[in-house]
């Protein structure tokens, strides 16, 4: 007797999904019933894995850190599937190990925006759906370099601290 799939019904946004973590995300989804929105800023390769997944994903492209961006994508995913069920906030920048006095502003500042604003962004954009259909589940990606610092990586660690404890007061 096949397994039930888990998430038969369900329709799950999954961000930074063309690749690594958020693709095998994407596909585990999928292949447990779930209906897939992979959106990514490499709308190619999210693309490809959509032909790959069929009928039950869609790539859409996104600066997940774009408040407008994101909306387009909350409105065609509920345009598409009819509701939204699970958040995966996967996408992440890394940053160069670099001493903490020499990162760039502009590398800071993308750090943030992809890494912590986002996180807003689409929660903002998203909650009120959910509660509106009666509930959802988010899932944002965490590293260990938010509980365990490595050198040289201060200001992503830090970001990566900013999703632990924003998770943990989401809940």
């Amino acid at each position: 007797m096949a397994e039930a799939q888990r998430l038969r019904g369900k329709s799950a946004i999954v961000t930074g999904a063309a690749s690594g973590f958020g693709a095998g995300i994407a596909r585990r989804f999928v292949e447990e019933g779930a209906r897939v929105a992979i959106v990514d800023k490499n709308i190619a390769s999210a693309e490809a894995l959509a032909a790959e997944l069929g009928a039950s994903a869609m790539a859409l492209a996104c600066d997940v850190s774009s408040a407008r961006d994101v909306e387009a994508v909350r409105d065609a995913t509920l345009a598409r599937f009819g509701r939204i069920d699970i958040l995966v906030n996967n996408a992440a920048v890394p940053q160069s190990p670099t001493p903490l006095e020499e990162v760039e502003e502009d590398v800071f500042d993308r750090l943030l925006a992809v890494n912590v604003k986002a996180l807003y962004v689409a929660s903002r954009a998203i909650v009120p759906v959910m509660r509106a259909g009666g509930g959802g589940a988010i899932v944002n990606i965490g590293s260990t370099g938010g509980v365990r610092p490595r050198p040289n990586l201060t200001w992503y660690n830090a970001t990566k601290g900013f999703v632990l404890t924003a998770t943990k007061a989401m809940a």
